[in-house]
């Protein structure tokens, strides 16, 4: 079943504006680590890198600008992001021959998955050649790459059938809302929720599916679309999946009360669907799966999926197999990190690859992060003040590192 995409109307001269609109923002590397050297590197049965925790590398993110067009609260407030800041120089960005070298070393290691975020990744000019090198290439079983996409949607009706035919196979859509004016208070730069709908339409028509539509629910700003969404997106086939307010970066100015429990966004779905838990389809998936019940309360794939990605309530740092690439080559073994590792000298300048995938396998090798595990058992031990330094201290922006 195709998507509506006639929800909302909209000028298309203002949005088309609005879309081509690039917002520059500093970068936000808060500290380099060293790269550790230790030759005695583990592995499991697949090949895959194992880290402290025996958490295997399995997922690459890789952010190929540290631009976007929309200026959304809960990632890039345009009270910090504003046109003062300077985005990175042409010159300091991986080119994609390096971010291809660079996939090499990290599919030696076990990756079989890569996605490409920012920013808003289709602001990066010709990225269609960056998705047909990546497409190119194997994993170490000799299977093809997973390779998809997280965009906001903006351009993405005129850019879907390019992306598909380089090799991209699916997209995840950021859609906090159906209402046109909620939606246009959270991205702040105006844009309308028919140009994104258009977009997953494309997509869909494009055939980069399964579609994911990814809503950050933020209590006392869009709570009350959270069953709207859900009875747009029933019946089409794309996976609708709420995510939890959380605390990326420093700028948001993120707040417990803020964050409404995934466990509290099922309940109110329950008001109106009927639901059933799925299992998930592999190990270190970010989403909990619901399907829907038909009338006969037999589960129905044909009616689409609910899922939930819950960090600060129900962490899932034990199963999470993702590393993430900057666009200028900083390596970041958490979403909430402080530090990353710098292997630009690495892919940039160095004439033997291998020792790039043992820099690589050396870091990933001493990974201990579980920062939304430790974030909640402060939170719910009552001898740690609600300013702790753990759950203060400032971490790398999610614009910069890619979601």
């Amino acid at each position: 079943m195709k998507v509506r995409s006639s929800v909302v109307c909209a000028s298309k001269s203002t949005a088309h504006a609005v879309s081509e609109r690039v917002i520059p923002i500093i970068s936000q590397p808060l500290g380099q680590l060293p790269i550790p050297q230790f030759p005695n590197i583990g592995s499991d049965t697949s090949g895959h890198a194992l880290d402290r925790l025996n958490r295997p590398l399995r997922d690459l993110r890789i952010s190929v600008t540290d631009r976007c067009n929309f200026r959304c609260s809960y990632c890039m407030p345009k009270e910090i992001f504003n046109n003062e800041y300077t985005y990175l120089p042409q010159s300091a960005l991986l080119s994609f021959e390096e971010i291809t070298r660079a996939a090499q070393s990290f599919i030696a290691l076990g990756v079989e998955k890569i996605r490409l975020t920012g920013g808003e990744p289709l602001l990066r000019k010709n990225l269609e050649v960056l998705i047909a090198q990546l497409a190119a290439l194997r994993t170490a079983s000799g299977h093809a790459l997973d390779i998809t996409l997280t965009t906001n949607g903006s351009l993405l009706a005129r850019k879907a059938q390019s992306l598909k035919d380089a090799g991209l196979q699916r997209v995840t859509v950021s859609l906090d809302g159906l209402d046109d004016a909620v939606f246009k208070s959270m991205n702040d730069v105006d844009f309308p929720v028919s140009d994104v709908l258009e977009g997953i339409a494309a997509a869909q028509a494009a055939g980069l599916g399964p579609i994911k539509v990814n809503m950050v629910v933020k209590r006392g700003t869009n709570e009350q679309e959270i069953l709207p969404m859900a009875r747009y997106f029933k019946g089409t086939g794309i996976a609708l999946r709420f995510i939890e307010y959380m605390d990326v970066g420093a700028t948001n100015g993120w707040r417990m009360h803020e964050v409404m429990p995934s466990a509290e966004v099922l309940q109110l779905l329950q008001t109106e669907l009927a639901l059933t838990p799925l299992t998930a389809t592999q190990k270190g998936e970010t989403a909990e799966r619901w399907g829907h019940l038909n009338a006969q309360g037999e589960h129905d794939p044909s009616l689409g999926e609910i899922g939930f990605i819950s960090s600060v309530t129900k962490a899932f740092c034990s199963d999470c197999n993702r590393a993430r690439l900057t666009t200028e080559g900083q390596l970041y073994l958490c979403l909430f990190a402080s530090q990353g590792y710098d292997l630009k000298p690495l892919v940039r300048d160095n004439p033997h690859p291998e020792s790039l995938t043992q820099a690589i396998a050396a870091i990933w090798s001493q990974r201990t992060d579980r920062y939304s595990e430790l974030r909640r058992q402060e939170m719910n031990d009552p001898s740690v003040p609600s300013d702790s330094a753990a759950l203060k201290r400032r971490k790398v922006e999610m614009s910069y590192i890619g979601g």
